[in-house]
């Protein structure tokens, strides 16, 4: 059904135009409203929020499978649930295991995440469905939070990087009953590894079940890789598949008549004109990442306030939405707002699946996700911003479906929407293998090759990483694990890079300031930058800068921090994120505690920069670059053009010579993050087996073999 009606803005009329297919397409003099009806009723978020809680559970369309689901448990060591959005699955399928008995006799049934957000928000509505303290008969386990109890916990969610930390300490994970893969679509980096892991240890112990969920799914892909039937007779089969229909409601989808050519600007006229023509509703608006939300949350506030002036009855709640903002701030999101006010949450792909936000009626995307690449013939590893996949682009329509028929504004035409991928690339072929192969060794997986990958990563990648791990000393000349050095850096939640970084402290007298920069260096946004106190800002945060760089100056922050009694006071005047210095408090506490256990010394460098900066080399050494007489920075490993990001305390400073980085961002150039100024002889010192010094005096690359 299509209707077509003239806008009721006052405001200039926009030049983007939305058309609906099977529609007729506007003419350029003629602008489609956006206000189509969606079936003349403001339906509220919950239909069944009088209910009882149980009442409210047994409307979920995965309680009519209850029976099903259980029986399958009992009769295959592996369930796939292909379950839609909205049907309960993550929230149900655990509690059902519990009531029947499969958290007897002390086992936990165990829930992974692929993003910590997501295990702490189901976490904490299944405390509620089941009446008890979240922390208790109902917990979560991410990196560095535990909330739960070893004696009491019976249903445990987790990320399935801690899930893989946990195998550390128990290989076969024997106080486990049931484990669940929650969003396996996903395909995140620890998804597929844990999936790997749980089919060998599925071998020793037959009795330990798997549930294999996902809104989208490819289950004959699934089905298999876990079917350990060799003989081909289907009732002999070891993984079953069972399909639950969600509760969605249907999703009218708008595209763009032409291309738009700034996503970020479009984003807000589109949330203004849905809410100046539409009805009630909530918007869901997805860019790639932080720097983006926060400009467009910046931008709608400016909109939002000039619309209040003007004596607009309807409010706006603008919410920014990414996995690095302060956990109480993530929380705001789903907090109800009153009938007076529009809720307007601007998120990365964080709230595509793993994240249920209630009353969201409008969708807006932007058709871009920033995706971790790596690169293994230059061994950079970058954020690359890149067009979704067509299976992304239904999740996030999806999401406007949840509570009664929605729209989704889809920010690019239908056919540049032809065009897309069918599904997002899994992480295990675009990343960084380090980590991974660190942890199959310490595992004991000693022939990673053999591994059982559900998708086997390029070879290529796997080289680099077997060097990475064998120039940080990690691995053996026969790419063994090191004692104590490989091990050791194995049990840290941490790169491979700043373990060692860690790990060395100690020697070079360094350890307390080392601990402090590794913490610092795992919060994101730690300066606070509000749009309309730009330049104040700018000035409270030179007092932290230092001509070294940025690893020196959040030891600056921290320092000062700790000076000032820790004082959230103190953090608003200088502009910078209180929770988030909180945080890199218990960060470093946990990591202290890791460095004590193995028997690093405790030592000050007593305000000698030299000896932190070269423990910093001593983790880092791989990420090195000079600067180039063009201008830019140039890596010492393939001559890669590398330039300093904005955000770094190095930007529009005179160039240091060298520089060690943590990794870099690619959007129109690549930018090296997180930046620190080193000298040359330090590299060629510390990693002999790396680099070399040549004899003009530059320096050369020299890449490590493993024989």
């Amino acid at each position: 059904m299509t209707h077509d009606v003239k806008s009721k803005m006052a405001r200039p009329r926009s030049t983007m135009k939305f058309w609906k297919p099977g529609s007729e397409a506007p003419t350029i003099s003629e602008e489609r409203d956006l206000n189509t009806e969606i079936g003349g009723s403001t339906a509220v978020y919950n239909p069944f929020i009088a209910l009882s809680i149980e009442k409210q559970r047994q409307k979920l369309p995965v309680f009519k499978h209850r029976n099903n689901i259980l029986y399958l448990l009992e009769t295959y060591q592996t369930v796939i649930i292909v379950g839609e959005t909205g049907c309960g699955k993550t929230t149900q399928i655990p509690q059902y295991l519990l009531e029947v008995g499969w958290a007897a006799e002390g086992k936990v049934i165990g829930v992974t995440q692929p993003r910590r957000v997501a295990a702490i928000s189901v976490a904490g509505r299944v405390a509620e469905e089941r009446g008890a303290r979240l922390g208790h008969e109902v917990g979560y386990t991410i990196r560095f939070d535990d909330c739960s109890d070893p004696q009491a916990t019976r249903i445990k969610f987790l990320t399935d990087g801690i899930l893989i930390r946990e195998m550390m300490a128990d290989p076969l994970l024997k106080k486990y009953s049931v484990l669940m893969l929650d969003e396996a679509h996903e395909r995140t980096l620890y998804t597929d590894i844990a999936i790997g892991l749980l089919k060998k240890i599925q071998k020793k112990r037959p009795e330990l079940r798997l549930i294999v969920a996902s809104a989208t799914l490819d289950a004959k892909k699934f089905h298999e890789f876990f079917n350990q039937n060799e003989s081909g007779d289907p009732t002999r089969d070891t993984c079953g598949i069972l399909s639950v229909e969600g509760r969605t409601f249907p999703v009218d989808i708008f595209y763009t008549l032409s291309p738009v050519p700034d996503y970020v600007k479009a984003t807000v006229e589109t949330v203004m004109k849905i809410h100046e023509a539409e009805d009630n509703g909530d918007v869901l608006a997805f860019l790639t990442g932080q720097e983006e939300v926060e400009k467009v949350v910046s931008l709608l506030q400016d909109q939002a306030r000039s619309l209040s002036r003007q004596g607009m009855r309807k409010h706006l709640r603008i919410l920014p939405m990414y996995s690095g903002l302060p956990y109480a701030d993530q929380m705001k999101v789903f907090e109800r707002v009153p009938a007076t006010v529009r809720k307007v949450v601007v998120a990365t792909n964080i709230a595509e699946t793993s994240i249920t936000i209630n009353g969201i009626v409008f969708v807006i995307d932007c058709a871009f996700v920033k995706l971790r690449a790596y690169n293994p013939n230059t061994g950079i590893e970058s954020l690359v911003v890149t067009p979704i996949s067509k299976a992304s682009a239904s999740q996030r329509a999806g999401r406007a479906g949840r509570n009664r028929p929605g729209k989704c504004f889809r920010l690019y035409t239908e056919e540049d929407f032809e065009k897309l991928p069918p599904s997002t690339v899994p992480e295990m072929q675009r990343t960084n293998l380090a980590p991974v192969i660190l942890q199959l060794k310490a595992l004991g997986i000693d022939n990673v090759l053999r591994f059982s990958f559900l998708s086997p990563p390029p070879a290529q990648s796997m080289v680099q990483a077997l060097e990475l791990l064998f120039a940080l000393g990690g691995l053996d000349n026969y790419g063994r694990l090191t004692e104590p050095m490989g091990v050791r850096m194995a049990e840290f939640p941490l790169s491979p890079m700043f373990a060692k970084m860690l790990l060395e402290s100690g020697n070079f007298g360094c350890s307390k300031e080392i601990v402090t920069i590794a913490a610092m260096m795992q919060i994101q946004n730690i300066f606070v930058v509000p749009p309309n106190q730009k330049k104040a800002a700018a000035r409270q945060h030179r007092k932290f800068a230092v001509a070294e760089g940025d690893h020196l100056t959040m030891l600056n922050v921290y320092e000062a921090y700790v000076k000032h009694q820790k004082s959230s006071k103190w953090c608003q005047q200088h502009f910078l994120n209180y929770k988030g210095l909180q945080r890199a408090l218990t960060v470093r506490e946990q990591l202290r505690r890791l460095m004590t256990k193995f028997k690093v010394v405790w030592t000050s460098s007593e305000g000698d920069p030299d000896v932190i900066l070269r423990c910093i080399v001593a983790g880092f050494f791989a990420n090195a670059a000079r600067f180039h007489h063009s201008g830019s920075y140039r890596t010492l490993r393939d001559d890669r053009e590398l330039h300093i990001h904005p955000n770094s305390v190095l930007y529009g400073e005179k160039p240091p010579k060298w520089v060690v980085f943590n990794e870099v961002l690619q959007t129109s150039k690549y930018f090296m993050r997180d930046v620190t100024a080193v000298e040359s002889s330090w590299l060629v010192e510390l990693a002999p087996h790396f680099y070399k010094q040549a004899k003009h005096d530059s320096l050369g690359s020299k890449r490590s073999r493993i024989v």
